[in-house]
């Protein structure tokens, strides 16, 4: 069972007739009854050393049924040994942190990526070292105790695209950590091209209804076991009921991911070269994709497109402020459409330099693109940027 569409439907349900239930159950216990001292002694050991318990779960923090089964299928999406969960997409982030860092606290980072990344590296705060560089300068940035790289493509928000293959040539033993969230698995597996970890915010398409936030990580057994140990020692853990909203999204992944994806090209070609937009952007433009990365690396060009408004900030916000049918809110891969206004919101917390070095303009507008009729958006964007135009 290796082909994807059949994947995202049956993975992580090996266990169900066992069970004897045909739809995700959802365990919420806290504790765990114990058959013998012995084997929860010896499950106790293999949880605290990243593993998997082999009688009882013991403790929710340490291991929890329904969970284990979303994590299960999404290592089968994206062709790794393991799948870590966490309770957001940041919390993802951190335990990667925390698992490079016993071999250096130096970081080589590629903008643009998210704005909670972008800043919890330039901060510091989890006392990592961080090294901005562009995708050929990596190798150069690598030092003595560099202890991972990271980066995001298409980069959110400005969908630059990224090679990973030669960046994780470039890294040499480092391991590279690929978000891979705008992409999903659906259209892009970073392990098949060298990755260590593919990582998502399971809040946005993975869960694809604006009603769960989580986080998880895809790679090797080992790797997996580290990401387990931080997880446990920091408790950032992804609740059951969470768990179970992901898995029961999943068998409509490939469908929703491929009809927003449909929507947001026709919308591409739409807007490319309307009055009042400076630029869009979108992998489908030849002009998006110079080093031909969809068909390569890619699978195709995604449901997220970005516009650059003429007249700035004023006009970007006014088009905000005029959709009907689309929602002005943060977040994306959801299935009805959102528009954001990175500088102001996602990546506000990133410097005005980097900002400006990684394309975020005032004027930038960030759509996620849903499955709704095409075009009754277009309709309403259209109307909304002609507004923003005379206003």
């Amino acid at each position: 069972m290796s082909r994807l569409d059949t994947l995202v439907v049956h993975g992580g349900r090996d266990d169900f007739d066992a069970v004897g239930v045909h739809a995700p159950p959802v365990d919420r216990s806290t504790t765990y009854p114990l058959s013998s001292l012995t084997l929860g002694t010896e499950d106790i050991d293999e949880l605290a050393a990243g593993g998997h318990p082999r009688s009882s779960s013991v403790y929710a923090r340490l291991h929890n049924p329904t969970v284990a089964r979303w994590e299960r299928a999404i290592a089968a999406l994206e062709n790794a040994d393991e799948a870590v969960a966490f309770g957001s997409g940041m919390a993802a982030v951190t335990a990667a942190l925390f698992a490079a860092g016993a071999s250096g606290r130096h970081v080589v980072a590629i903008r643009p990526v998210y704005g909670g990344t972008d800043h919890l590296l330039s901060s510091g705060l989890l006392g990592t070292r961080t090294t901005w560089a562009r995708p050929d300068g990596v190798a150069a940035a690598i030092e003595a105790d560099t202890a991972l790289v990271v980066m995001e493509t298409p980069s959110n928000p400005t969908l630059a695209l990224v090679d990973i293959a030669a960046v994780v040539e470039q890294a040499g033993e480092v391991p590279v950590l690929v978000d891979n969230t705008f992409a999903t698995p659906i259209l892009q597996r970073p392990l098949d091209h060298g990755a260590t970890w593919a990582l998502h915010s399971a809040t946005k398409a993975l869960g694809g209804h604006g009603d769960v936030v989580a986080g998880v990580i895809a790679s090797d057994e080992e790797r997996a076991r580290v990401l387990r140990q931080v997880r446990i020692g920091t408790g950032a853990v992804l609740d059951p009921q969470a768990a179970y909203l992901l898995h029961r999204s999943l068998p409509t992944l490939a469908l929703r991911v491929r009809a927003a994806q449909d929507n947001a090209s026709e919308l591409t070609k739409r807007l490319d070269g309307c009055t009042g937009v400076a630029r869009v952007s979108h992998p489908s433009l030849p002009s998006c994709d110079p080093d031909g990365i969809l068909g390569r690396q890619m699978d195709g060009p995604g449901s997220i497109l970005t516009i650059d408004m003429e007249g700035g900030l004023h006009v970007a916000g006014r088009v905000m402020e005029t959709v009907e049918l689309i929602t002005p809110a943060v977040s994306l891969g959801s299935t009805d459409t959102l528009i954001e206004h990175p500088a102001g919101l996602t990546h506000r917390v990133v410097d005005a330099e980097a900002q400006a070095s990684s394309g975020i303009t005032p004027g930038l507008l960030r759509l996620s693109i849903g499955i709704e009729d095409v075009d009754d958006i277009w309709e309403d964007l259209d109307r909304a940027i002609a507004a923003a135009m005379t206003s």
